[in-house]
């Protein structure tokens, strides 16, 4: 009786991980099959090759930069370089402690009319950074059509025609290209793809494009937006408080009913994510402290999802292994052996497909995103550890009052709660 009570308590533990491990496997395969079809069927931005721009209207491009001296020169050569012939380019140091400052003012004073050095004025209690640095840049343009990117972010001669080109044939407010995401170093190469999975479906074109779907997304390394929507939306004073300010203004444009189209351009964009494990870790937790401010039940949820997905197959995986060996000779003289034995079976099963599909899906992501050897996606149990590690440590400091270090700058998540959006 004792052993069949045992017997019971082991099947029920059993079944229940077997419940939950292939829910996590139909995760995992939604996962993969929606990630292709969104690689498959969202707009590319070479489909405006063979369209003519309807005019060549005004293009200010906005570029906020702190401390980007190893890097914002490509950018600014790769802009300078563009074949649409009616743009100006708008250089916005913010504070600045390396010699960023000094590049900017070499390309103001080489191309002058083309290429405009401002330095940023004081920042207001409740903006950060970038968004500051954005709004002056608009201050001080004058196109009909705003380009915010990134300074380390570079482009292919074409990309400006071929963006404003889509804008008006999709008769569009604004477009956001993703780009190719640049890993320079191994953690980012590691980590990287597996994040990507879910951010690529989240903030997929196929969602952002489609009006019955709320989701609002602009990749901060490049959007392109008309002067009246931008103004209209509110400009950079409406997500003033924003850490992930692109996503947000997405957003917002999106819930305002203005037409976003998203579209792949990873063959005339490239941007970097993070540069080292700090900056990487630094990007990770400012996805989570922000979000915590806003919705605490919300990230809490977050979290726990990011471990059931991530952690948990990496855990069942040798557990059930470990059970499938005992149970033929610890279970020897028990009748219901058999049906112990079927369930463990499935669950070994189950657990190997799911830790596949995990492997395929960050495979996928680093082959088509970041364009490189798919063979960092072996490592993808680290990365999971990596952005789950990342993300208790966000939601810990974020009960704390929340402090985030961005850019070279600390930001204390709890003044930013109550500003007025």
């Amino acid at each position: 009786m004792c052993h069949l009570n045992i017997e019971i308590l082991l099947i029920l533990f059993v079944s229940i991980i077997t419940v939950t491990t292939t829910g996590i496997f139909v995760t995992w395969s939604y996962l993969l099959i929606y990630m292709l079809k969104s690689f498959r069927e969202s707009p590319k931005l070479q489909q405006a090759l063979n369209s003519s721009s309807r005019s060549y209207t005004k293009i200010s491009v906005i570029v906020p930069a702190r401390n980007e001296e190893k890097y914002i020169i490509r950018c600014i050569d790769s802009l300078i370089k563009q074949s649409y012939s009616n743009f100006e380019i708008i250089l916005i140091d913010d504070s600045s402690e390396d010699g960023t400052w000094r590049i900017m003012q070499q390309y103001s004073t080489k191309y002058k009319g083309l290429v405009k050095a401002l330095k940023c004025e004081i920042r207001p209690d409740g903006w950060v950074g970038k968004n500051w640095a954005c709004y002056q840049g608009f201050l001080h343009c004058n196109g009909d059509l705003l380009l915010f990117t990134d300074a380390d972010t570079q482009y292919n001669p074409q990309t400006l025609k071929l963006a404003e080109n889509y804008l008006w044939l999709q008769k569009a407010d604004a477009v956001t290209v993703i780009p190719r995401l640049l890993c320079i170093d191994s953690w980012t190469k590691i980590t990287l793809p597996m994040l990507s999975v879910f951010l690529h479906t989240r903030f997929s074109a196929l969602r952002v494009n489609n009006p019955k779907i709320k989701t609002g997304y602009f990749f901060g390394s490049f959007y392109l937006i008309t002067r009246s929507s931008y103004e209209a939306v509110g400009t950079h004073k409406k997500v003033k408080h924003e850490l992930v300010e692109d996503g947000a203004l997405g957003s917002e444009l999106k819930r305002r009913k203005f037409l976003i189209r998203m579209i792949r351009g990873e063959l005339y964009i490239a941007a970097l994510w993070a540069r080292d494990f700090n900056t990487l870790w630094d990007g990770l937790r400012r996805l989570i402290i922000p979000l915590y401010s806003r919705n605490k039940n919300g990230t809490i949820l977050v979290i726990t999802a990011v471990f059931v997905l991530l952690i948990t197959p990496l855990i069942l995986l040798p557990l059930s292994l470990w059970l499938s060996f005992p149970l033929s000779w610890v279970f020897t003289r028990l009748s219901t052996t058999d049906n112990l034995h079927l369930l463990v079976s499935f669950l070994t099963t189950i657990c190997i497909l799911t830790v596949v599909l995990m492997f395929v899906c960050t495979a996928v992501q680093s082959k088509l995103a970041m364009f490189q050897s798919m063979t960092y996606a072996l490592c993808f149990p680290m990365a999971a550890f990596i952005i789950f590690s990342s993300f208790v440590s966000s939601l810990i400091e974020a009960r704390k009052g929340g402090i985030v270090y961005w850019r070279g700058r600390k930001y204390h998540m709890s003044e930013y709660e109550n500003t007025v959006r």
